[in-house]
């Protein structure tokens, strides 16, 4: 089998626009009629054109007219052959991501199995799963987060994330004392609310300086959060380190890291114990599960993240479901992810049920994707 073109798919997606504004699919036809499906993560560009210039220049280069199924050898060859490409980026990586994963789609097809089975095989029969929790922390009150964290119990949610510190930038930055208390009262409103029903984490992205975060830790650990995610920026490993030294809140990274290289630096300083890779941006399925293999030996936990369109949603949850140390699922999906999909991933009183359909699972429903055409 090998593979004869590559057609790179822009997408407008609708408001509230969860997973982007813009997606960016992409397809590789074989000349046995199969073809693969992957997804490139877009960030919030509007002009898309360089990344698909980008996705097309690899595929030129390094899979048309090759075999789909030697994906170990054309990861190697794309990331390590040129020079200038071995130092990973979230450009070059995450489009490396959506080709891997089109070949692992057409693998499966191949062999009439899901990709988790030719990963090791299924694990977890369903995954938990969560979503942000609807709640404005500037604009809403410390007793309204109880009754939404009510609110989401009774939907049967047994987990979400909240990002209580605004705003994002300057970074890093400290915020006032009066503020961290108002957090504080958030989350013991949440407590009162619903006891021990719902785990919450601390959704941050990375603009507390060092000693800014550990003074939110400390305010914040007799609430049990379930997770400080990126309390500083995660270039600096060895600060997030000390964060995670000063504090009982397990600390949660990775969304913006790439490859097994980056992580395994992460893990060996013991700067985070749940790690929150992104299949389509870290190196795509093969390296995700290395990396999960990565943090099995630390005994940490994989929590994949997902912002992004419904092919590498997909593909995270390949992933968990063969992820012995899969801890929880983040699920962002919006009304186009489920109408652009002709069977989509449904998640319900905070559970994914894992597809049985080769491959990623999903095929997508060409009429509504022809609508939505960049």
């Amino acid at each position: 089998m090998k593979v004869t073109r590559v057609e790179v798919i822009a997408v407008n997606n609708i408001p509230p626009y969860r997973g982007g504004a813009k997606w960016l699919f992409l397809k590789l036809f074989t000349d046995e009629g199969i073809v693969g499906l992957g997804e490139k993560p877009t960030g919030h560009a509007q002009d898309l054109r360089a990344q698909i210039q980008l996705i097309e220049n690899l595929c030129d280069r390094y899979v048309i007219g090759k075999d789909p199924t030697r994906i170990e050898y054309m990861w190697q060859q794309a990331y390590g052959s040129v020079h200038d490409f071995r130092h990973p980026g979230l450009d070059s990586t995450p489009a490396l991501s959506a080709i891997e994963m089109a070949c692992w789609d057409i693998v499966g097809k191949a062999a009439n199995q899901p990709i988790y089975n030719l990963l090791g095989g299924k694990y977890h029969e369903e995954l938990r799963a969560y979503a942000y929790m609807p709640f404005d922390a500037r604009n809403q009150s410390p007793e309204q987060a109880g009754e939404v964290a009510q609110q989401l119990v009774e939907e049967g949610n047994s987990a979400c994330k909240l990002d209580p510190f605004v705003p994002f930038f300057p970074a890093p930055q400290d915020y006032s004392l009066k503020r961290i208390r108002h957090v504080a009262k958030i989350f013991e409103n949440i407590r009162k609310a619903v006891g021990d029903d719902l785990e919450v984490g601390i959704g941050t992205h990375g603009q507390f300086s060092t000693s800014g975060a550990i003074r939110v830790a400390h305010a914040l650990e007799e609430y049990d959060p379930y997770w400080f995610e990126e309390p500083v920026s995660p270039e600096n490993v060895e600060e997030m380190a000390r964060v995670a030294a000063h504090t009982s809140i397990p600390i949660a990274s990775g969304e913006r890291l790439v490859t097994k290289f980056e992580f395994a630096q992460l893990l060996a300083k013991q700067a985070a114990q749940i790690i929150q890779l992104d299949v389509a941006q870290c190196g795509g399925l093969m390296e995700a599960k290395k990396i999960a293999g990565i943090a099995e030996t630390h005994y940490a936990m994989i929590a994949p993240h997902m912002y992004v369109g419904p092919i590498a949603a997909a593909a995270a949850v390949q992933l968990d479901t063969c992820s012995p140390n899969f801890l929880i699922q983040e699920y962002n999906g919006g009304q186009l992810h489920q109408d652009i999909l002709k069977d989509p991933i449904v998640f319900e009183q905070g559970i994914i049920t894992p597809p049985t359909a080769p491959g990623l699972g999903v095929e997508l429903d060409e009429n509504v994707l022809h609508k939505h055409k960049a």
